[in-house]
């Protein structure tokens, strides 16, 4: 039996560089409340790798989340490059929907292609938002064809042509369902994530089942794997076995189980179907390895993600 967790939604963000993205995820943490009044973010708030910053793009695929109307949303950010798409590839596996933000301006890019074709593959319910509509050049109309041509061009299912379209100013944080409307703030984004992207399904009654999708390390911690919780409930203390890609069985106990609240990991006692998790106490992990119960260890498919190539 499958449920479906109705409180908590699973999103990834997808553009070309430097369409406005790490500025999308600023606006949506900074309206959504989850910094103090002592707190100043700043810009670039996800971008917390020194190279990103530096050079102002995404690198590597980073989660944080919100809560809106009492819904719980994971928000993963990856890399506009080609170049850095085994880190795109990943994400994909933790998401249900994603936001394709488009330049207002340059319109779909070569990377807007390659990262649409990898969400839809993945069956990815597609949110579109054209994005720098402040800026007076801006193509709203033109822009928005070329978007219909790429759906039309890379959509393996009718489902995937019916997906709504915003406005938006990541710069002046705020998003809007025409382009006449009055500009309050990014709410209509949120409330576009909450009806098009569906909740997570899975079956909570049996054993545990994480891919790992991505990878930390923590100096008192030591390996941290970054999953989503396929199935089942996963508690801190408990035994496990670590499958990797190879079939092969390692037996381990989960130290601890954090989840990710705002830009922070948060220590839980458990964490069920849908929730994007952060356990420690496993050794010699590795991305596309399955974390599941001791009682019956059983095998997700494995991650498979493209050779590095080089572009010139």
């Amino acid at each position: 039996m499958s449920d479906t967790i109705e409180n908590l939604r699973n999103i990834t963000i997808i553009a070309h560089v430097d369409h406005g993205k790490t500025t999308l995820v600023d606006a949506l943490l900074k309206q959504s409340n989850i910094f103090s009044e002592r707190e100043d973010p700043g810009d670039l708030i996800m971008d917390s790798n020194p190279l990103e910053r530096e050079k102002g793009i995404t690198i590597l695929a980073k989660n944080t989340s919100i809560t809106f109307q009492g819904i719980k949303i994971n928000v993963i950010d990856t890399p506009g490059h080609a170049d850095f798409s085994g880190e795109v590839e990943r994400v994909m596996n933790m998401a249900d929907g994603c936001i394709l933000l488009v330049d207002a301006v340059d319109g779909p890019m070569p990377q807007t292609r390659y990262v649409l074709q990898q969400a839809l593959s993945y069956n990815l319910n597609p949110i579109v938002v054209i994005n720098k509509i402040d800026r007076p050049e801006r193509r709203p109309e033109e822009v928005i064809s070329e978007i219909d041509d790429l759906f039309l061009e890379l959509a393996t299912s009718d489902e995937q042509l019916d997906y709504p379209v915003l406005y938006a100013s990541a710069k002046d944080g705020y998003a809007v369902n025409d382009i006449a409307d009055i500009p309050s703030g990014i709410t209509p984004l949120l409330n576009a994530i909450i009806k098009q992207v569906p909740p997570p399904t899975g079956d909570i009654e049996k054993p545990f089942q994480v891919l790992v999708t991505a990878l930390d390390h923590d100096n008192y911690s030591g390996q941290i794997g970054i999953g989503k919780v396929y199935r089942g409930t996963i508690s801190e203390k408990t035994s496990a076995s670590l499958i990797a890609v190879d079939g092969s069985k390692t037996l381990h106990t989960i130290e601890n189980i954090l989840i990710y609240e705002g830009m922070h990991r948060t220590k839980v006692p458990s964490a069920s179907v849908g929730e994007i998790v952060a356990i420690t106490g496993l050794e010699n992990i590795h991305i596309g390895d399955t974390i599941s119960s001791s009682i019956e260890p059983e095998q997700l498919p494995p991650i498979k993600v493209e050779e590095p190539t080089v572009k010139m």
